[in-house]
């Protein structure tokens, strides 16, 4: 691979015995399912604000500009502030709600962090439910965002955490999956609701987030908090019985002495921010922040925010708009089931270079046919063949980024980082998605106003450019444990080698000496009586 880095071996280093149990299953599901809740915001989002009587009450000057035609542009007509406010405002808050969840994850385990999730999520339900005014609106939306906040914060490392090592990419998609299922449900929801008479179909679109609310709160009060969070904390003995049950075996010693080996060196660690930084964790922050940022801006977002909007704009009329997003919300759960299945074989590489060629040559066609074909009036449409391809295009854009870009801008961040950074590494990969999910989501409207056409080339230029990253920056982390990415992956890349100085990953603050992750019990030292 030129330039790309070294793969690790799927068949070396540690092997932990280990069996897919029941409960790693369960578990995993039930935790998902705060990838439910987030898919459900984003898609419902843009169905509610594509309805006539939802715009009427909330934001008049939209209705009234989506109801006059002939003068006003094609790809302005739903530029507002304000309606952009409604949607971006909920990652603004998951933003700030990141940091507080960086220590309940820490210091409370992963299981409460995500029902506090389910609790914000619950309260956020109820007000948009009930919305009177503007005011009402968004502070319920608020109230979500600080649930994702708290979910995207957990979920991931429960995942990471509790799958075993050969399995764990597969797993830790099912967040993911979550995430588009949750989307499906909220374009079906918007299809239907929409041929409410009366004028309150959008209250039961926002109302039905309570579903996937309820199963997250639920959820987190049945399942066990991962090993490694528990001897994190200093339940040793607690975090060696969840090893056992969640492993199916009773030889977990060697897993269980690498666990509390990475918690003794965790615990020295007394500024997990400031130490984030040092020169040995800065191959990890760099790779995480990159692939948060260029997530967003492939304009998956943009699509997924907006879909029925961005047909409406398109010429769709809105039956044809919420069936075409619902279309786009199935073909994005087939394909990151197609991510399941085919992470932990072909590797993360392969999946992320393959999607960036298909996502570039959809946009640039969706970008050629608008800008032939798609005149700047709101009496303009496309011919329906064309329309037709480009629901196409979107599609084959939506299923790339669904097995690649999607799940594993999650995955790959929550299994590269150390025991002692992982709280903080997540919470700085989770704070960076939702800032720029935020500047995405409150710009793309006045960006399609402006940019017309030329949007899709926006994005489609950032897609070279992360695929160019893909290729020589990012290591492959398939098959290779947790706790041995530092020796089997860093150590081995062409370029992060150069950080992973051995003087350096030998200190911490306060000038304390500490020996390797894997030096402690292998040289006859205790790891256990140490903590």
């Amino acid at each position: 691979m030129a330039g790309g880095g070294i793969a690790a071996p799927a068949g070396g280093g540690t092997q932990f015995e280990a069996k897919i149990t029941p409960i790693v299953i369960i578990s995993c599901i039930m935790a998902a399912t705060g990838g439910l809740m987030f898919g459900y915001d984003v898609g419902v989002s843009g169905g509610v604000t594509s309805m006539e009587p939802f715009l009427k009450k909330f934001f008049p000057v939209v209705y009234r500009r989506t109801q006059e035609g002939g003068h006003d542009s094609n790809y302005c007509k739903y530029d507002n502030q304000g309606l952009q406010m409604f949607t971006s405002s909920l990652y603004l808050a998951g933003l700030t709600a990141t940091f507080f969840a960086s220590y309940t994850t820490r210091r409370l385990g992963r299981r409460l962090t995500m029902l506090i999730a389910g609790v914000f999520f619950i309260v956020g339900v109820i007000l948009n439910t009930a919305a009177v005014n503007i005011e009402m609106l968004i502070i319920g939306r608020i109230l979500l965002g600080c649930g994702v906040g708290f979910a995207n914060q957990a979920v991931p490392l429960f995942l990471s955490e509790i799958a075993p090592t050969r399995i764990r990419g597969g797993l830790n998609i099912l967040f993911q999956l979550n995430v588009t299922i949750g989307i499906l449900f909220a374009n079906l929801v918007n299809y239907g609701t929409a041929k409410i008479k009366g004028g309150w179909g959008w209250r039961v679109s926002l109302g039905l987030a309570g579903i996937p609310a309820l199963l997250l709160t639920v959820g987190s009060l049945l399942v066990v908090d991962t090993p490694n969070s528990l001897i994190e904390r200093g339940r040793l003995d607690e975090g060696k019985a969840v090893l056992k049950r969640i492993r199916g075996v009773d030889n977990v010693e060697p897993e269980y002495l690498e666990l509390v080996e990475a918690s003794r060196v965790a615990k020295l660690v007394q500024h997990p921010f400031r130490n984030l930084l040092k020169r040995r964790n800065r191959p990890q922050l760099i790779i995480a922040v990159a692939l948060q940022i260029f997530q967003q801006l492939t304009g998956i977002n943009a699509i997924m925010f907006y879909a029925p909007v961005l047909f409406n704009t398109l010429g769709f009329k809105d039956d044809a708009s919420l069936y075409s997003a619902v279309i786009t919300g199935a073909v994005n759960v087939i394909s990151t089931v197609v991510s399941i299945y085919s992470v932990d074989k072909v590797g993360r590489r392969f999946l992320l270079l393959e999607a960036g060629v298909q996502m570039f040559i959809s946009q640039t066609v969706i970008a050629v046919i608008l800008g032939l074909k798609l005149k700047d009036s709101t009496s303009s449409s496309l011919p329906s063949g064309l329309a037709i391809l480009v629901v196409i295009m979107v599609c084959t854009f939506v299923s790339s980024f669904a097995w690649s870009w999607g799940p594993l801008g999650w995955l790959i961040p929550s299994e590269t980082f150390p025991l002692e950074t992982r709280s903080a590494g997540q919470s700085v990969t989770v704070c960076v998605n939702l800032l720029f999910t935020f500047v995405i989501a409150q710009a793309f409207l006045s960006m399609l106003c402006h940019f017309k056409f030329g949007i899709f080339l926006f994005f489609s230029s950032w897609v070279l450019v992360m695929s160019v990253f893909v290729l020589f920056l990012l290591p492959e982390t398939k098959n290779v444990p947790i706790e041995e990415m530092t020796e089997r992956v860093w150590k081995q890349h062409w370029l992060w080698k150069r950080f992973m100085d051995d003087d350096d990953e030998h200190r911490v603050e306060g000038g304390k000496g500490i020996d390797g992750q894997k030096n402690g019990h292998r040289n006859g030292f205790d790891p256990v009586s140490q903590l």
